[in-house]
């Protein structure tokens, strides 16, 4: 018998959601940068250089502790969570990787509207209302409205860290898809895994075809918003047939030439900091800079059990 093993750690789940993988209903336009039955993996090409300074923006969240907002004279309540959560930038250039700018921020999300900001010595908890809708489990909306304030941070913190640069010559790498983050310039959406099969079969077979650094032609994806995606594999042992597969996000209101030249410039660029196996449980689509950002921000948010122990002793005040 015969078989492969994806290197991508099964504790983080799969890098290929195979059991919910499923045709996408989203729009797809194939032939954005070539025909669509003249498609074939593409190299970067000859004269594409990486750009002097790379950014690479990513968030992370935790929950400190889940708690109940009382509803006044009524003895009922509302569910509510008391989150960590931070936003920061590595910039990477000639001379190393700096984190250039972060901010660490805690919340109460509640659809409790009468709510206010939780103050403990360990810090404020900053209240925010979610909506309250029918169709939604609560447990969902409030994660919804932290993600969407999460989301908000990593936007200031992007823009607040290319204000500092000496180059207007940048790209910025986000962590994720690009939505709600599309109209900041010269941005890339980094996706490590995948959950839909938006290709047509035809097509999508060409991604298991993928060398190390080559990617797909561009195609235009249209689902509740539009953007211009392509498939990229990174260097990595061969094995799985989709092992080392990303997909990379641009804004659709660039042209499709636009688009295509964002393409060969994610081969030239993310490929350089595709990670080991050794070195990282999500190897290669955890990139170096997205892995070290993720440790020096989960450093920044605190001690949880401190955390959690303010929080329980300013509920009994």
């Amino acid at each position: 018998m015969r078989f492969s093993v994806d290197p991508w750690d099964p504790s983080y789940g799969s890098s290929l959601d195979a059991e919910d993988l499923g045709e996408s209903t989203a729009r797809v336009v194939a032939d954005v940068e070539i025909p669509a039955d003249r498609w074939r993996p593409l190299d970067p090409g000859p004269g594409v250089t990486p750009p002097p300074a790379t950014l690479f923006v990513d968030g992370v969240r935790r929950i400190d502790a889940q708690v109940w907002v009382e509803e006044p004279g009524t003895g009922a309540a509302s569910p509510a969570l008391c989150a960590s959560y931070a936003a920061g930038v590595v910039c990477c250039g000639p001379e190393g990787a700096d984190l250039v700018a972060h901010d660490v921020r805690r919340g109460l999300f509640t659809t409790a509207a009468h709510a206010v900001d939780v103050v403990t010595p360990a810090g404020t908890y900053e209240a925010s209302l979610a909506d309250a809708r029918r169709d939604v489990a609560p447990a969902q909306a409030l994660s919804v409205a932290l993600q969407a304030r999460l989301r908000e941070v990593e936007i200031a913190t992007a823009v607040a860290a290319r204000s500092g640069l000496s180059t207007s010559d940048d790209l910025l790498v986000v962590d994720g898809p690009l939505r709600g983050r599309q109209h900041l310039p010269r941005a890339l959406g980094y996706i490590k895994s995948h959950r839909s099969e938006y290709l047509p079969a035809p097509l999508n077979g060409l991604v298991a075809a993928l060398g190390a650094g080559q990617r797909t032609p561009v195609f235009l994806l249209g689902s509740s918003w539009d953007r211009y995606t392509w498939y990229l594999r990174l260097p990595c042992d061969p094995g799985a047939p989709w092992a080392g597969v990303v997909r990379l996000e641009c804004s659709a209101t660039l042209t499709g030439a636009a688009a295509a030249d964002m393409a060969r410039l994610s081969q030239v660029t993310l490929c350089r900091y595709a990670s080991e196996g050794y070195k990282d449980a999500r190897a290669p689509q955890n990139l170096y800079p997205i892995a070290g950002l993720e440790r020096q921000l989960r450093r920044r948010l605190g001690d949880a059990v401190v955390l959690y122990r303010a929080l329980r002793r300013a509920a009994h005040r």
